[in-house]
């Protein structure tokens, strides 16, 4: 399996000036510390899980690998796997810093409709109703969202206090996300998820 990896990109976020990781597609976050975590997103889904009571929040950016499946198909089907380890993955890690899965609070984005090609034309789909199946079947509270659509967004979350800013991306922004997340799918598809997901 081509599996999901900490993020290790620091910087300063200029728009609120405070320290910074920015997560590319197939990375996750997890912390309790006063910073910012941020994305860009097209066809691709970050969810961003805060514990309120803990501070202790987290952010992956994922994609569902290629396939032929119709949307709408069981969430442990093959192409789902991929989406359920990063969200496992991420869970994991929340629990392991304090957070209870009982007051979890998710906001979830992306799944918009970038990429070109027919072949491609219901991934952003795929990934939003994949990542609703999953809080759902999860009972994970989920209290805000920006699925689906054609455009892409830059998502700026804050996991200490769970607040997050959400801004659409220009038309010219948006070439180099898709070209980022064609990327992603084709070295996904090259590594297809295999071996044992454990559902919790």
């Amino acid at each position: 399996m081509s599996e999901p990896h900490r993020a290790t990109l620091r910087y300063r976020e200029r728009a609120f000036d405070t320290p910074a990781v920015k997560i590319l597609p197939g990375e996750f976050f997890v912390t309790r510390e006063d910073i910012a975590l941020t994305t860009t997103l097209g066809s691709c889904i970050a969810a961003c899980i805060h514990d309120p009571v803990a501070g202790v929040g987290g952010m992956n950016h994922f994609m569902l690998p290629d396939s032929t499946a119709e949307p709408g198909g069981a969430i442990v089907s093959s192409s789902a796997r991929y989406g359920v380890f990063a969200m496992e993955l991420l869970l994991n890690q929340l629990y392991a810093a304090g957070a209870s899965r009982r007051r979890l609070q998710a906001r979830v984005f992306g799944g918009a409709h970038v990429l070109p090609g027919v072949s491609v034309s219901h991934v952003g789909q795929r990934n939003a109703e994949f990542v609703r199946e999953f809080l759902q079947r999860e009972a994970i509270e989920l209290v805000g969202h920006r699925l689906a659509g054609t455009e892409a967004l830059r998502v700026c979350f804050f996991p200490a206090s769970g607040k997050t800013w959400v801004k659409a991306l220009s038309v010219t922004d948006l070439g180099g996300v898709a070209r980022q997340e064609a990327e992603h799918a084709r070295r996904i598809r090259r590594q297809p998820a295999g071996g044992d997901v454990e559902l919790f």
